[in-house]
């Protein structure tokens, strides 16, 4: 279960408590982001109110701003913004200047693979500064929030600081511009585990349920404002995909003791909105849909040893439609209480063309590779001209490479835990704290 804290606290009593509390839990703000959120003319307002509202926080004892895709001016920019908004106690992870790509040769060099460039491999070094720096709690709030005000941090730490859970997750109402979003966890997700849990209780399989039952119970799965205990963060992995907030949620299910999801804000909530990209499975909704619900069957496959079929994937997705379009329904009235505007016709089309087709693509992605050898003995076993090869062993070495390619159909893009790290590179953060003292005297900050 999770303890659930609604946005109704008093701001002067939260602030209080949390400054009393941060004394020696040493809050550290994790903040990835991209050069263009703050360059482009169009973001740079966003940008600049996370700033004003963050020199408004006094209890943080670092802010780490993991800056990606960004020229040597860009990260000056960054450096001046910084001034210029006087945040405190801030350093800029510049991701591919010169110190911290030593690190990543390092890490690289260690075995961790940490070549693919993006928000993954970037808050996961994020993570290991804030551990090397003390931290006993670390917040991770996108740069992208339009809607951001200090009081949604404030509400984030609270059950880690104050109360002493050790993991915390923010949820709100996604509405911009009079209309519904969250379309992924709305349309696609929460459906998609109504649509297990139907099987799962059907089929009698409740050994699948408990991880079922835990993500549902959160409001907003997948929200990426979270904050982390010091001894969870050290265990947690994290997915570099897509899939990163299901596998962060399905991390915390196996690792934490006490988790918490708390109301980011009482107010609609708005940050940047991907695009559908319905005919196009390699980007937008269409691409994220499909790495949530191969990572969720990862999961669900790997973990707790569900035994798909070639029908299971067909099945869940006329499920899902069905109770989608319930959802669709309710969203409709819903929209028409409060007076929003809702196409109700395009959200049908998002089921039925974007997200259902995004369900059986995954299907197809995790079985495909295993029928490999099935339909190759078939094959083999139905032609003459085989006949020869079968005699010398053809049928027993297709035989042999099942396994391996088992092993290799459920492998989600992850990072290693930092605390497998330690193991390796006993020394590691020593060498992060360097790293900080270097990069923070080049930015002069």
């Amino acid at each position: 279960m999770t303890l659930e804290i609604l946005g109704k606290q008093d701001r002067t009593k939260l602030k209080g408590q949390l400054r009393y509390a941060a004394r020696t839990k040493k809050p550290v703000l994790v903040m990835p982001c991209l050069a263009t959120e703050y360059t482009l003319p169009e973001n740079r307002p966003v940008f600049e109110n996370i700033l004003e509202n963050l020199r408004q926080v006094k209890y943080l004892h670092k802010v780490i701003f993991g800056l990606d895709a960004a020229s040597l001016e860009d990260a000056m920019l960054l450096r001046d913004l910084i001034r210029q908004y006087e945040i405190k106690d801030a350093f800029i992870q510049w991701n591919s200047g010169p110190v911290f790509s030593k690190i990543y040769d390092e890490l690289n060099e260690a075995g961790f693979g940490l070549t693919e460039p993006g928000k993954g491999k970037n808050m996961f070094l994020s993570f290991g500064l804030s551990l090397a720096l003390g931290s006993a709690s670390t917040a991770l709030v996108d740069a992208d929030i339009r809607s951001f005000s200090r009081v949604q941090l404030d509400r984030l730490l609270y059950p880690l600081v104050v109360l002493d859970f050790d993991f915390s997750k923010a949820f709100y109402t996604r509405i911009s511009e009079r209309k519904l979003f969250g379309r992924v966890t709305r349309l696609m997700l929460k459906p998609l585990l109504t649509a297990l849990k139907r099987r799962f209780v059907e089929y009698k399989e409740y050994k699948m349920l408990g991880l079922i039952d835990f993500l549902i119970q959160f409001k907003y799965q997948l929200s990426g404002e979270v904050a982390f205990e010091r001894d969870l963060l050290r265990k947690m992995r994290f997915a570099t995909n897509w899939g990163v907030e299901i596998f962060t949620l399905i991390e915390v299910y196996r690792k934490a003791a006490a988790p918490a999801q708390v109301e980011f804000s009482d107010e609609a909530f708005d940050h940047k909105h991907q695009i559908e990209s319905p005919t196009d499975s390699s980007k937008g909704l269409n691409k994220m849909a499909i790495d949530i619900v191969t990572t969720l069957m990862n999961a669900i496959v790997r973990e707790e040893g569900l035994e798909i079929t070639d029908t299971f994937f067909r099945d869940i997705a006329t499920t899902y439609q069905a109770v989608a379009e319930t959802s669709i329904k309710n969203y409709s009235y819903l929209s028409r209480f409060n007076n929003l505007i809702y196409d109700r016709d395009h959200e049908e089309f998002l089921v039925k063309e974007v997200f259902k087709n995004s369900i059986l693509q995954a299907g197809e992605i995790l079985t495909a590779r295993s029928r490999v050898a099935e339909n190759f003995l078939k094959v083999v076993h139905t032609f003459p001209e085989f006949k020869p090869f079968l005699e010398s062993g053809l049928a027993d070495a297709i035989l042999s490479i099942e396994s391996k390619l088992d092993r290799s159909i459920f492998e989600i893009p992850q990072t290693v835990s930092w605390e497998r790290v330690e193991t390796k590179i006993p020394d590691i953060y020593n060498k992060l704290r360097i790293a900080i003292k270097e990069e923070r005297a080049f930015f002069e900050l």
